[in-house]
């Protein structure tokens, strides 16, 4: 079973996350399947690029049984690393970026939908940046992001709470830009008029918002964050969190 599917479906690059068992929770083969997705479809002729999951989830963040076995702050940042790697090429995509979070999306799954242009949910949904009940930080770059899509305080409380929102509260703190029963509903009254046809249209205003984050270094701030999110992921309040939520 590919646990990444890749769509195109009346103009648009659709990639869906498929661990379904886990939420759709990313591993190293998910961090691979979507780097190499992001290479080879820059120059694609799709309007846009969407992201949701299979299942009622959309993605549970990193998988910790898998990455619990990292223990020092050095193991951890190669991981970190990586998938910050790959969300900046999300954030930096050429064409518009689209999240449809079809269920829960929690902690990294936060974070791979702030790295996008838009944010949908269903009606059911659970969101939040869960980060800080285990003890560390948003690890992949996530934070920074997020503090160029929401208002400071916004983002602030977003993050400092490591609340669960509802997709209605989350539509109210500007997180979600809208939400729908279902994606069919998604695809035809928003995603089918929501771009103009000319694709150099679409990627000429990507270029302005991308020269603003390379202005602006969001690259090297995102590299701050993620060390510092290794440096937490090192001390003992962490790995007994994650213990903890394991034996849940």
């Amino acid at each position: 079973m590919k646990k990444v599917i890749v769509q195109r479906k009346n103009g648009f690059l659709w990639i869906r996350l498929n661990r379904p068992t886990c939420r759709n929770a990313i591993d190293y083969d998910v961090m691979n399947a979507l780097e190499e997705i992001l290479e080879t479809e820059r120059n694609g002729e799709e309007s846009a690029l969407i992201i949701t999951g299979s299942e009622s989830s959309f993605c549970a963040g990193g998988d910790l049984r898998v990455f619990h076995a990292l223990k020092t702050e050095a193991q951890a940042y190669e991981m970190l690393a990586k998938m910050g790697r790959v969300l900046y090429k999300f954030m930096t995509f050429p064409k518009p970026t689209v999240a449809f979070m079809n269920g829960i999306a929690i902690g990294g799954g936060c974070e791979i939908a702030t790295a996008c242009d838009y944010r949908f949910a269903v009606p059911e949904a659970k969101l939040g940046f869960v980060q800080g009940d285990l003890a560390i930080t948003t690890g992949w770059g996530g934070a920074s992001m997020l503090l160029e899509k929401l208002p400071y305080d916004k983002a602030m409380q977003m993050l400092w709470s490591a609340r669960r929102y509802t997709a209605e509260e989350a539509e109210t703190i500007g997180f979600l830009n809208g939400v729908f029963e279902n994606e069919s509903s998604f695809c035809t009254e928003w995603l089918q008029d929501a771009f103009v046809q000319h694709a150099e249209v679409l990627t000429a205003y990507k270029r302005v918002a991308i020269r603003k984050w390379q202005e602006s270094n969001l690259a090297e701030r995102m590299q701050q964050e993620i060390r510092e999110c290794a440096v937490l992921w090192e001390g003992e309040s962490h790995h007994r969190a994650v213990e903890t939520f394991l034996k849940k």
